[in-house]
């Protein structure tokens, strides 16, 4: 990351990139496949299945040593949770959106390694 501009007026810009595995790969699988099955299927099934697969991915995340990526796709769960309750008015907005939004936030942050390095333990 790098500060640039002219002094007392400067702007943030990043310079970085994001690295795409093989398991971003299988999340955009993963979400295409759960767009069909939410044609098919009802909102409840497809809300429960959105869950588990956020679950797992979470799980996978933290299995590969990246904690920050884990904590985002378990604040989508929240947004999975929202479908499959589907409480009323204004409860579900702040759920569904809160959680969707967060959890792009945190995911973002991550990948950007805005967060600190929370799995290294330095013993010195």
């Amino acid at each position: 990351m790098t500060w640039s501009g002219c002094p007392g007026r400067s702007r943030f810009r990043f310079r970085g990139t994001i690295d795409v595995d093989q398991f971003d790969y299988t999340v955009v699988a993963g979400f295409g496949l759960l767009l069909v099955v939410s044609v098919v299927a009802e909102t409840a099934l497809a809300g429960a299945a959105f869950g588990g697969f956020l679950l797992s991915l979470s799980v996978w995340r933290l299995y590969d040593g990246r904690p920050w990526e884990a904590i985002a796709w378990l604040i989508w769960v929240g947004a999975a949770v929202a479908l499959v309750l589907t409480p009323a008015g204004v409860a579900f907005l702040v759920l569904f959106f809160g959680s969707l939004l967060c959890g792009t936030a945190v995911l973002f942050a991550s990948r950007f390694n805005l967060l600190p390095n929370i799995w290294t333990v330095d013993r010195s």
